[in-house]
């Protein structure tokens, strides 16, 4: 008896607080007014800023090698850094997708200290970067990192930030080019 008298209680309280929960995400995103995303790697969430404030956070799923920042094409790591969005990819075959800025100056003087780019690709990167475009994505640093749908369940992606469908289909919505996107350990 007390536990269908818990199991009512709970299921009430979801009942009641799901249909606010759901109404406030899309109030407070439409009044984002200065959004800023954080990617946490180690604890593989997303988070949505309006400057200082936490707005929301998502789960995530990275790169099929998750440890350490990105050094090369194909090493299945989700690069480090800040980036911006450059891009907002409605056609993407993840549902919808936000281009990141990688690489950005410091991949790219990385890139060239290690002999990966050349001075041209360096300097195609970073003028890039300083006039806020897209940086060049075929180099062997490895481009073409988003933040996509597709699914969270595994780490699987090639590099990129995956979301469920539902999710990116939210944030897409919300966050505008020129989005700073800090991505951490």
């Amino acid at each position: 008896m007390k536990s269908l008298f818990i199991s009512l209680i709970a299921g009430s309280l979801f009942l009641i607080g799901f249909p606010r929960s759901f109404g406030q995400n899309s109030e407070i995103f439409q009044k984002i007014k200065n959004p800023l995303i954080v990617i946490k790697k180690r604890e593989r969430t997303l988070e949505v800023f309006d400057g200082e404030r936490l707005v929301k956070t998502y789960k995530i799923a990275l790169g099929f090698t998750s440890e350490g920042d990105k050094q090369r094409e194909g090493d299945g790591k989700t690069p480090e850094g800040e980036f911006y969005v450059f891009t907002k990819n409605n056609q993407s075959k993840f549902c919808l997708s936000l281009g990141l800025s990688y690489p950005n100056v410091e991949d790219a003087g990385r890139g060239l200290r290690d002999n990966l780019i050349s001075q041209a690709e360096y300097y195609s990167i970073t003028k890039a970067i300083k006039e806020k475009k897209m940086p060049l994505q075929n180099t062997k640093l490895g481009g073409e990192i988003y933040i996509h749908g597709g699914g969270r369940a595994n780490d699987w992606t090639q590099g990129c930030v995956a979301l469920a469908d539902e999710e990116i289909k939210e944030l897409f919505d919300v966050i505008k080019v020129g989005t700073i996107v800090r991505i951490e350990a």
